[in-house]
């Protein structure tokens, strides 16, 4: 996978959507944040996470969607489970991925991270084509990124304890940072 100077990976579909702003400064891009995301909840496949990070959701559309409204996120890149990849938002922008969090110290992670998303929930096991695909794009992130390290890789209960607890108990970290450590 590479990378342009816009922050755009080349050879993956692209879906630009408006929730996004610009960074206070590029050169501070130094963490990645693994999420997850299934709407309705535990249901994979469906059109309504395209939905939510375009801002077309239609909150109707399921019960659980009621406080979806008027919401505004994104991710940089969404990962479904046949390992697809979707990028939102450029690397170089600021996505809306992180909400109120901290990491080492310092507030705002939005500021200086890159937020993927995997199709998934906390307890049902990721599959091996989205840690295939995860480590690939890690990989392009630390190269076009250099701050960004294994030790920078974390999940966002680890930017929002207490608030969130994604990738959850389900997300295989030894796996994920081992194929890290294998040529791509």
């Amino acid at each position: 996978m590479r990378i342009d100077l816009n922050g755009v990976v080349t050879s993956i579909a692209q879906r630009p959507c408006t929730h996004f702003d610009e960074r206070l400064d590029e050169a501070d891009i130094s963490l990645l944040v693994i999420h997850n995301i299934s709407l309705p909840a535990g249901q994979f496949g469906t059109p309504y996470v395209d939905d939510l990070f375009m801002g077309v959701i239609n909150c109707d559309a399921h019960a659980s969607f009621s406080d979806l409204k008027g919401l505004r996120v994104s991710a940089h890149c969404f990962i479904k489970r046949t390992g697809e990849i979707i990028q939102y938002v450029p690397f170089a922008k600021r996505a809306w991925h992180a909400g109120q969090s901290e990491f080492d110290g310092i507030t705002a992670c939005n500021n200086f991270s890159i937020g993927i998303e995997l199709e998934g929930t906390d307890t049902t096991p990721y599959t091996c084509a989205q840690y295939k695909t995860l480590a690939l794009i890690s990989k392009a992130i630390m190269q076009r990124y250099p701050k960004i390290t294994p030790s920078r890789i974390v999940g966002h209960c680890d930017i929002a304890p207490g608030r969130k607890t994604d990738p959850g108990e389900s997300f295989n970290w030894q796996l994920f940072l081992n194929m890290l450590q294998q040529p791509s």
